[in-house]
């Protein structure tokens, strides 16, 4: 029995430094690659013109934010989050009837290898940035049918003035809703409905006072859209 204990011990000491180098290995393309266009230290914008300026989002806080296997697959095969990229206002022109995306002002990401998404992925897991402001367990599993969430978002909260909850339907200045489902953790999405700033001080996401049961509904309302079949 003694032996055993000692085999599982040296399995899960190896198991923690194969970790380790993985995430090593990540570090190194995230300070050769991505540092030009993502803070990695949580500094953030102090200046509405350096938010302007954004060309990716924070990643101090990524390892709270995002779900391992989304930033695998996603690193793999990038897709625009933000339809107008980080700051709307840079990537819009005049058009036949109202202000259009201006495609040619967008910058496409890089895709990266299986082995080096793989790798970048678990390096991002491990910046852990503001997780005081995480509640773990916060997220109470349920479900809502996509008609009713869509009511709440859009009709009760007005939420489609910024964010799409289907290719092409909804505001283009914030990130896509459809996809949030597979990308965000749950605990990190109530934290940040609840204060937006707490995240980024110049965020321009609205704080709005939201009961817990309104919160749930809305991450609720996203896993549904996850189900749903866009292209």
């Amino acid at each position: 029995m003694m032996k055993w204990f000692k085999s599982i011990a040296i399995v899960a000491s190896f198991a923690a430094f194969s970790a380790t180098v993985v995430a090593d290995a990540g570090d190194k393309i995230l300070e050769s690659d991505c540092v030009e266009c993502h803070d990695l230290e949580g500094a953030g914008p102090t200046s509405l013109a350096e938010l302007w300026a954004l060309k990716g989002p924070n990643l101090s806080y990524a390892g709270n934010k995002y779900k391992q296997v989304w930033l695998e697959q996603w690193l793999a095969a990038p897709t625009r989050i933000r339809p107008a990229g980080m700051f709307y206002g840079n990537h819009i022109k005049p058009g036949p009837e109202q202000d259009v995306v201006d495609e040619d002002s967008l910058i496409k990401h890089s895709a990266l290898s299986a082995d080096e998404a793989k790798v970048v992925a678990a390096a991002l897991m491990q910046r852990k940035a503001k997780s005081g402001l995480i509640k773990p367990g916060a997220y109470k599993p349920g479900k809502i049918s996509v008609s009713m969430g869509e009511m709440v978002f859009v009709k009760f909260r007005g939420c489609s003035g910024c964010h799409q909850i289907e290719p092409g339907y909804g505001g283009v200045s914030g990130p896509e809703v459809y996809t949030a489902g597979n990308r965000l953790q749950e605990d990190y999405i109530i934290s940040f409905l609840q204060d937006p700033q707490a995240w980024s001080p110049l965020n321009f996401m609205s704080k709005r006072a939201m009961k817990d049961s309104d919160l749930q509904k809305f991450v609720h309302y996203f896993h549904a859209l996850s189900q749903e079949a866009f292209e």
